[in-house]
């Protein structure tokens, strides 16, 4: 059981990570490891909505955000395994990449390679983009001081 919940919270990981990849740069890095790969349809890349629900504080009372566009697909490999991307936005390519890396990801023959190849060098590109984000937003912190007035004494 162990081990099962383990694997599921493994795919989870690298399910985040293409899917809060940008395109060219899954492209970049996936698509000499998906050439040649031979897949079926189960569903072609699809763009559609979800409404995406937030908590008041973080904690509070759920509320409906908005819209999001996002963008899905799912293969089957030749040997069975069944892999699904789901993508923010509308770029049906790193969808179709998605769904086949994750296929590719459950097989153990090619589970290490997969992840070093795509999977690690998307994570430090996303922990990059969150860094630089932070140090922008970091900037813009303003700092307000108290003055103590003359007239207390000391």
């Amino acid at each position: 059981m162990e081990a099962e919940q383990a694997a599921i919270a493994q795919r989870s990981d690298w399910l985040s990570i293409l899917s809060r990849s940008i395109g060219s740069e899954l492209e970049a890095v996936g698509a000499d490891v998906v050439s040649g790969v031979t897949f079926e349809w189960l569903r072609t890349p699809h763009v559609g909505l979800v409404m995406v629900r937030g908590r008041a504080g973080g904690a509070g009372n759920v509320f409906n955000l908005g819209e999001m566009t996002v963008t899905r697909a799912s293969v089957r490999l030749e040997d069975g395994t069944v892999g699904h991307g789901y993508i923010q936005g509308r770029d049906k390519r790193q969808a179709e990449l998605a769904a086949i890396v994750d296929a590719l990801l459950q097989r153990p023959d090619r589970h290490d390679e997969i992840l070093a190849k795509v999977i690690e060098p998307l994570r430090e590109k996303a922990e990059a983009r969150r860094l630089e984000k932070s140090r922008k937003a970091a900037a813009t912190k303003v700092e307000f001081f108290t003055m103590v007035r003359g007239e207390n004494p000391a």
